[in-house]
């Protein structure tokens, strides 16, 4: 450890994301289709250790006993079997709509309970011990909740209990997104049983198009709201159907119009009813939501946005080569929007007119049949992987915390940006590439930014160490960095548990 970690921070950094990418003579197409890959930093009395474990989930089990690709990945469709029959193969996969999944849970580390699991966005789940990286049960959703796919980003309320969405496609043609609860007790006659057996559906939203479900990678929450966006990228059910026999893989069922609107949809938490009024604005991608919150009969939420999908694209492996910071730039630079949605606005109001009535550049324009068109104010660009203070999740806030991203898609800063004054804190140094930022509240924080703020940073040159670097979460200047000597990944996203949250081996 180089310079002075806080007495105060102890605990762990949990992170996951894509590790391996070649299995044997065959590779994956995507770099989110890698093999996900723990890792894990943890703080004890100013010392840092560090340790990272493969998560052995069945797919990287089959992958590694045949040491070639068995199980097919969102970018990658894999032929396991090549001597079976192909007529029966092709009847299985017609009697399967939606074929089986993988549970390489790559993506992020979700709190159930007191257990914790990777998450990936398809219904399996894999539980992990937080302290040795070990994997442990797989969950499947499906068993508790109809849904095919789900995020990997969930909420968590004041009570632990966790809120989730995910797309059911199995119901004979009625596609929809479904709100679910997680709690995070079960009473006390039931301690043997997981909290999944009393998962709730707390009200579902059908989709604009039975076959062409919205793709989603998270969802906004406020006070009294649910914020979900149904935005124009796309999924083809039916060529998902049949991507397996037409030799191509799921990623490319997914397609983005970009004459179409994007819809916003808000849930009263209350009543679990969707709120009637229709809300739209125009065509974008979003992987991202910031935060959100209630302001005066408006819910104001930011999100980070693209106006098209070359950001998946820049991940295929084809294009991360030696030279990518020159070849691959996207054609898209991510913006943080703000969108103002009146939701108690006059029913008499004139059309054309703005229904905005905080003072912000967002407007929310009413039109004939009573739809409302929704314009965002731009807060600031070139901002991806964002976080906040969670204890201001669904409350009015100042900071985003995120990774720095200009015209390629690989951060080579991080910041910290002022939502009100549009002031933007940075940190970067050559070479450096850092991972999303992580901010830990201080136990006795009195300000939204009181706190440290940490990401791990891989070097450009191989033989520079990696090192996980602590930010003064309001100076931004550096307080510490521990170094460590092993090759480590660029990740995605992950978790701080505190050391009180960390169930003991005995336990």
């Amino acid at each position: 450890v180089i310079g002075q970690l806080p007495t105060w921070l102890q605990g762990t950094l949990l992170r996951n994301g894509p590790g391996m990418h070649t299995i044997g003579d065959s590779k994956y197409n995507h770099w989110f289709d890698g093999l996900a890959l723990l890792h894990s930093f943890t703080f004890k009395n100013g010392e840092v250790y560090y340790r990272s474990k493969y998560l052995r989930s069945d797919t990287y089990n089959c992958n590694i006993e045949a040491n070639r690709i068995m199980v097919s990945e969102f970018g990658t469709m894999a032929y396991p079997d090549p001597c079976k029959n192909i007529f029966a193969k092709a009847f299985s996969y017609l009697s399967h709509t939606i074929p089986e999944f993988t549970d390489n849970c790559l993506i992020n580390i979700m709190k159930a309970g007191d257990d914790f699991y990777a998450t990936g966005e398809t219904n399996f789940i894999r539980k992990i011990n937080p302290q040795t990286l070990e994997t442990l049960e797989k969950v499947d959703y499906n068993k508790y909740v109809a849904v095919n796919l789900a995020t990997s980003h969930p909420h968590y309320d004041s009570a632990g209990n966790v809120l989730n969405m995910g797309t059911s496609i199995v119901d004979k043609g009625k596609t929809k997104y479904l709100l679910f609860k997680i709690p995070s007790t079960v009473p006390e006659h039931e301690k043997k049983k997981s909290c999944f057996k009393h998962l709730e559906v707390v009200c579902s939203v059908p989709s604009r198009s039975l076959l062409h479900p919205s793709y989603y990678h998270s969802f906004g929450i406020t006070e009294n709201y649910i914020i979900f966006i149904e935005q124009p990228f796309r999924l083809d059910i039916l060529k998902m159907a049949t991507a397996y026999m037409r030799g191509v893989s799921w990623a490319s069922c997914l397609a983005f119009n970009k004459d179409d609107k994007t819809w916003f949809h808000f849930i009263d938490r209350r009543t679990k009813k969707e709120v009637s009024t229709k809300f739209y604005t125009d065509a974008m991608v979003f992987f991202h939501h910031v935060n959100a919150y209630e302001e005066d009969g408006h819910i104001i939420f930011d999100v980070i946005a693209y106006t098209d999908n070359s950001l998946y694209d820049m991940f295929y492996l084809k294009n991360l080569t030696k030279d990518f910071e020159e070849n691959v730039k996207l054609t898209s630079i991510p913006t943080c929007r703000r969108f103002v949605v009146p939701l108690q606005c006059d029913k008499d109001a004139v059309v054309d007119s703005n229904l905005v009535t905080l003072p912000s550049t967002a407007t929310a324009v009413k039109e004939k049949d009573g739809s409302i068109y929704c314009q965002p104010e731009i807060l600031c660009e070139g901002i991806e992987l964002p976080r906040i203070n969670y204890d201001y999740n669904g409350k009015k806030y100042k900071y985003v915390f995120a990774t720095r991203v200009q015209w390629s898609p690989v951060p080579t800063k991080i910041a910290k940006f002022n939502t009100q004054t549009k002031e933007m804190l940075q940190w970067g140094q050559d070479d450096c590439w850092p991972s999303e930022p992580v901010f830990v509240p201080s136990p006795d924080a009195k300000e939204e930014d009181d706190g440290v703020v940490l990401t791990c940073v891989v070097k450009t040159d191989p033989k520079d160490p990696p090192f996980l670097l602590v930010l003064d979460a309001k100076t931004f200047t550096e307080l510490g960095r521990a170094i460590v000597n092993v090759e480590m990944h660029m990740d995605l996203h992950g978790v701080f548990i505190p050391q009180q949250d960390m169930k003991t081996e005995t336990e």
